[in-house]
């Protein structure tokens, strides 16, 4: 078998079998392309002969490249997946990639926006105009609900249930979720849905709940540039990313006295340990209760 047919099966394993999200998929198809180029691999059959030293040269290079941590950790994630693939399909016996570790990597939180920076920010668009009362509702959606920049594009008019105050959303893997809406959330969306949408789309049939100004779908380029242009209205100087206002959620709920079982939750993380970058938020709110409440404190 080629190359490009067994890669071509590894996607569509990742894809239909791993349920893996297509942003998750094109990044370990493009790192397993690369080492089958750099190795010049042409066959099935040459895969048998990579060793364990093989994989620890390859990854080794990313190093005089100045590769991050993280972008190395992911390349042998890659590496491991695509090798356990050919071990499960009986192409290889052993798996080279198996007792290889990944670099340490510092988990550290993302800049996010105080509770006074995220209310001068949902001051910023122009409700008086269609476009800024689209854009209003994205931002008080994004930051009510904690959703990814991905999902948020993704909404569609049947994944709003304004009655009972929810939305409904497919993270990574197409896994869904149930999140609640806030008042301010349901008042802006019933708002956007009522006069701002039909005035974006006139005629067109769209079943997506954000659209541009073409009444398209709404891109998330597109919507990282209203971000950047409203953040920079504001008056914000922090370097903010489009997962900003997620992570703003996540620490906003922390702080005001949330469980981290319940944040995990709403922000759709499969693993606990991934939530546990918030933690820190936790110690400081338990250290500021005991200094303000225990007598000996």
């Amino acid at each position: 078998m080629s190359m490009k047919d067994l890669l071509s099966e590894f996607i569509n394993y990742l894809a239909v079998e791993r349920r893996l999200a297509k942003n998750t998929v094109d990044a370990y198809s493009r790192d397993i392309n690369r080492f089958i180029s750099l190795m010049k691999l042409v066959s099935s059959q040459e895969v048998l002969k990579i060793t364990r030293t093989d994989i620890s040269d390859y990854l080794s290079s990313f190093k005089k490249e100045s590769l991050s941590a993280s972008s190395q950790a992911r390349h042998l994630v890659s590496m491991k997946m695509f090798f356990r693939f050919l071990l499960g399909e009986g192409i290889i016996d052993s798996d080279p990639t198996e007792h290889i570790e990944s670099p340490a990597l510092t988990r550290k939180l993302p800049e996010t926006l105080s509770f006074e920076e995220v209310e001068q920010l949902l001051k910023m668009p122009d409700t008086n105009y269609p476009l800024g009362f689209r854009d209003s509702a994205m931002i008080e959606l994004l930051y009510a609900t904690g959703v990814r920049v991905s999902e948020l594009i993704s909404l569609t008019l049947n994944d709003i249930n304004l009655e009972v105050g929810y939305i409904i959303s497919f993270g990574k893997g197409s896994k869904e979720r149930i999140i609640p809406l806030g008042e301010e959330a349901s008042l802006k969306l019933q708002g956007y849905l009522s006069s701002s949408r039909p005035l974006i789309i006139k005629d067109k049939e769209n079943k997506e709940l954000f659209v541009n100004r073409q009444g398209n779908k709404m891109t998330r380029q597109g919507f990282w540039k209203i971000i950047k242009k409203y953040t920079r209205t504001a008056g914000i100087v922090k370097k903010i990313s489009p997962h900003s206002l997620r992570h703003s959620f996540a620490t906003h709920l922390l702080e005001g006295g949330a469980d981290l079982r319940s944040v995990q939750k709403m922000l759709g993380h499969a693993d606990i340990s991934t939530t546990q970058i918030y933690t820190h938020i936790i110690k400081e709110r338990l250290r500021s209760i005991y200094d303000k409440y225990h007598p000996r404190a």
